[in-house]
């Protein structure tokens, strides 16, 4: 019996949303130590400049993600600067 390897990923464009905010997110990984977290909450920040989700703050409740080092409403502030520089 064999394991097939597994399939291929595809990127995202350097330029695109997905990737922006994957990438932001992924910056702030020293706050969000549990890589999932960032990965649902890279989701959520997706959904929410797409015009269907919540905003930071409330997304960050939502998600339950794990913060250490900073408070929630500091995070929230760090991730609006970032969405602000890339919307703009």
């Amino acid at each position: 019996m064999s394991t097939l390897p597994p399939p291929f990923a595809k990127e995202f464009p350097a330029d695109s949303l997905e990737k922006q905010v994957y990438t932001l997110v992924e910056g702030l990984a020293y706050y969000l130590p549990v890589p999932n977290d960032r990965n649902r909450l890279s989701y959520n920040l997706f959904k929410f400049l797409s015009g269907e989700g919540d905003s930071p703050i409330i997304s960050l409740k939502n998600s339950k993600v794990t913060i250490e080092e900073i408070s929630v409403e500091d995070l929230a502030l760090k991730i609006e600067d970032g969405i602000a520089r890339f919307t703009k």
